[in-house]
């Protein structure tokens, strides 16, 4: 096994102190992710948003004794950990990388790194699954790919391997090099060239020529030739190839034909000089270019033709995302079915392990497939993984994993998920975090489905990666030392106040804040811990205020002296001012300063934590001079609080408008709140963002209308021609606005937008679908990526805000990672 100090002639590092010779088991680069500290070497990285050196100390308390880190001087760290070891590199990143590099050499397997614009990751899986009957295959967990992602991925290297499939993913030149030394394939597939990460790179060309720097050393490349500047800078280059296309027939492996058959497409290719025919149980146009890649690898190694088929019909689709989900019983359900090993369950239990305490930690766990461990090794590693992750009660499902009940606590188990469904009793999980993780073939959707909350077939899928990318698209325009406040009232605007709260705690944001009291009440019964400002506490609320340690907003005289006789004798407290201006909406104005102050000098257990103010017009360049006046007069006036109350106040007045257009005047704190949820408010820098939401609903019935017959309410929609509409399950009662009715609005069913016909009801409305390909069941995009809130408020005269915050609390929310 690796030690420490062995990692200094690796790594080139400086050992600070060698205490004892640790080994190296586990490598940690978030300290959020600790659950093993025996073995554990964190990597101290300097990102773009944060820098791992802050939590040395806090890694050293819960047992870590080995850390790679760029700063501290050599005296001051023995001194404050004397009981660790350090190694001191110019760059904690590369330094990972190198060790990665190192482990990848130990091994003299095939390895096949993959890259490209998209399907990277189903390639991968689909790869792995195919290869198994005679490889044993380590894999990228997840979506592994980039420079953090693919050394951690290609650590997981054990001697029991057989056959390595990394993924590689770079956003601008000068990454791939690194990832290729880490990988070291010697296979490559190139699965396509599109649009993603343009923006990273001068041309479209350049982006191929960097990504191409993955197969510099490959024994063979397979690629489709039908992308033109691929195929030609892999020619130029020299790069042994083995290539498909649908368009060249001196391709390696030509596709004559696909034709589609129900759910399957015929493909009929040549290779080899012999014309065969097999099925891809897949009709979408993605899914079929994936398979094609998977088909090139197949008949490069010689399997018969039957073989092949054979494994092509065992493939599904993979599930490209993590899914939380409100569950029966006051019950949350983390749902991944994505593929059952010992790296996707660790993943999985990080992420259950970073949610608030919901009662117990429960896992439904199915029998790991294709580990190439002995079987009682692996669930070794299981229950360790399970008692490292604090899970208090584990269903084990399938006919091993019960064998070795004994490793574990608190446990039961069942043969199947027949047996388990047929045994489950709803009453007996109550108030629990549910993780369910079972490998494809054990049909784990069943069980998501018995203990589903809602069943309203209207959704709205939040995007939690999506989130965190605007979060720290906003944190890179702040100074290192300004604050940030997120604002989640309104229920967080639509998208779940407990969900994001604990996303933004579990980032590190410096505070929370709601409009009413009970809003907060709401996120420390469910177990967030960060400063929380209210924005309108009511009188009667302000015991509620003191018992959750919640932090007021306060903006006149009058509730001033209500909250001053409220407060008990000896206890401490913290509250905010709130200076109106010019918004003229709430707050104190310089004429109330004199008796402000001496009310808050009478009452010193009383603490002023910060004072602010709100701009009237940050998100329009009309009022840049109204808005210059706003912040003057705002650090004007705070200025003359600090002087009266003799300290210093945290002061903020940005919003997330501001943010972007006035960075200059940050001061001590910024308050994001629109942008997080994916709407830029100056509309300026609105492709930097992500959306976050996407409303999605389903058609209940397609009728055909005759000409001059009616739609909807009121008789509304006539058909001016003979008509095919399709009824949805979404309507006003769901949030969508009556405003949208007789064409106004949009949905796209299918890749089509689709115009509303007739009046928006309470349940439902109705769409124009003539001469589309729609049926019952089908998905509706409500809003999202493809139909941005953005569009849709200015169809009907309103603004994103009030898109999102009407979307009913009746409608079921569904948070995911991907």
């Amino acid at each position: 096994m690796l030690t420490f100090q062995q990692l200094q002639s690796i790594t080139r590092a400086q050992l600070v102190q060698l205490v004892q010779p640790l080994p190296i088991v586990h490598l940690l680069t978030d300290s959020r992710k600790l659950s093993q500290p025996a073995g554990t070497v964190f990597f101290a990285i300097r990102g773009k948003y944060n820098d791992g050196h802050k939590y040395l100390g806090q890694l050293y308390a819960q047992g870590v004794r080995a850390f790679v880190v760029e700063q501290g001087k050599p005296e001051e760290l023995q001194q404050l950990y004397p009981e660790a070891n350090f190694l001191q590199v110019k760059n904690s990143l590369n330094a990972l990388q190198a060790l990665a590099a190192w482990h990848r050499a130990q091994f003299n397997i095939p390895v096949l790194g993959i890259t490209g614009s998209n399907g990277k990751t189903i390639v991968k899986e689909w790869l792995s699954q195919l290869l198994s009957p005679e490889e044993l295959v380590v894999k990228s967990p997840r979506s592994y790919n980039s420079q953090l992602g693919v050394p951690l991925s290609v650590w997981q290297i054990q001697p029991m391997h057989t056959y390595g499939i990394f993924e590689a993913g770079i956003s601008q030149p000068g990454e791939m090099e690194n990832l290729e030394q880490v990988i070291q394939p010697t296979l490559g597939i190139f699965t396509n060239i599109g649009s993603a990460h343009d923006e990273g790179f001068a041309s479209r060309e350049q982006k191929v020529t960097e990504k191409l720097k993955l197969f510099a050393h490959v024994e063979l490349l397979f690629y489709c030739a039908d992308y033109d500047l691929l195929h030609q800078q892999v020619q130029a280059q020299g790069i042994h190839s083995f290539t498909w296309s649908r368009q060249h027939p001196e391709a390696d492996l030509f596709i004559n034909a696909t034709s589609t058959v129900g759910h399957k497409t015929i493909v009929v290719y040549t290779f080899a000089g012999e014309k065969q025919r097999l099925a891809i149980p897949f009709t979408d146009e993605a899914s079929v270019e994936n398979a094609l890649h998977c088909l090139a690898v197949l008949l490069h190694r010689r399997l018969p033709l039957s073989d092949i088929q054979d494994r092509l019909d065992r493939l599904h689709p993979v599930a490209m995302r993590l899914e939380m989900k409100e569950a029966i019983n006051s019950c949350y359900l983390i749902d991944d079915t994505y593929n059952n090993d010992l790296a996707g369950l660790a993943i999985a239990l990080d992420l259950q392990a970073s949610q608030p305490q919901r009662g117990k930690r429960t896992l439904i766990l199915s029998d790991l497939l294709e580990s190439g461990l002995p079987e009682e090794q692996l669930y070794e590693k299981v229950a360790s993984l399970v008692q490292a992750h604090k899970v208090q009660r584990l269903i084990g499902i399938g006919p091993t994993i019960g064998k070795y009940s004994h490793l574990f606590s608190e446990a039961d188990f069942y043969t199947s998920t027949t047996d388990f469904l047929k045994h489950f009793e709803p009453a007996s999980f109550r108030n629990e975090l549910i993780l369910v993780k079972g490998a494809r073939v054990f049909g784990f959707e069943k069980i998501v489905q018995a203990f589903q909350q809602k069943v309203h077939g209207t959704v709205l899928e939040v995007n939690l990666d999506a989130m965190v990318h605007n979060l720290n698209y906003y944190r890179a325009k702040l100074a290192p030392d300004t604050k940030l406040m997120v604002m989640v009232k309104a229920f967080a605007y639509g998208s779940g106040s407990f969900e994001v709260a604990n996303l933004l705690q579990f980032h590190r944001v410096d505070y929370l804040a709601v409009a009413y009291v009970d809003e907060g009440v709401a996120l420390r019964e469910n177990g967030i811990t960060l400063p929380i400002m209210v924005m309108n506490p009511s009188q009667d609320s302000f015991a509620k205020l003191r018992q959750y340690n919640l932090e007021p907003e306060i903006y006149s005289l009058e509730q001033l002296q209500a909250f001053l006789e409220s407060l008990e004798v000896g206890a401490k407290y913290k509250i905010h001012l709130k200076l109106d201006t010019g918004m003229h909406r709430l707050g104190f104005v310089p004429e109330d300063f004199e008796k402000l102050l001496a009310m808050l000098a009478q009452h010193p257990q009383v603490q002023v934590v910060s004072a602010f103010s709100h701009l009237a017009g940050a998100d329009e360049a009309v009022h840049n001079d109204f808005s210059e006046q706003q912040i003057a007069a705002f650090r004007s006036m705070a200025s003359a609080l600090e002087n009266g109350l003799k300290y210093k106040l945290v002061k903020h007045i940005l919003n997330s408008a501001g943010i972007v257009r006035f960075p200059e005047h940050q001061l001590d704190m910024v308050r994001l709140g629109i942008g997080l949820y994916g709407v830029e408010a100056t509309g300026s820098e609105q492709e930097a963002l992500r959306p976050v939401s996407t409303l999605k609903t389903t058609v209940s019935q397609v009728k055909s209308i005759k000409q001059g017959e009616t739609v909807g309410y009121s008789r509304k929609g006539m058909a001016d021609v003979a008509k095919t509409t399709a009824t949805i399950a979404i309507g006003y009662a769901d949030g969508y606005d009556r405003r949208f009715s007789n064409g106004a609005g949009q949905v796209i069913i299918n890749g089509h937008r689709c115009p509303i016909i007739g009046n928006v009801c309470m349940d439902m409305c109705m769409v124009d679908v003539t001469g589309l390909p729609v049926k019952a069941g089908d998905t509706v995009i409500v809003f999202g990526p493809q139909l941005t809130l953005v569009e849709l408020a200015q169809r009907i005269g309103t603004i994103p805000y009030e898109l999102l915050t009407n979307v009913s609390t009746r409608v079921k929310r569904v948070f995911y990672s991907e």
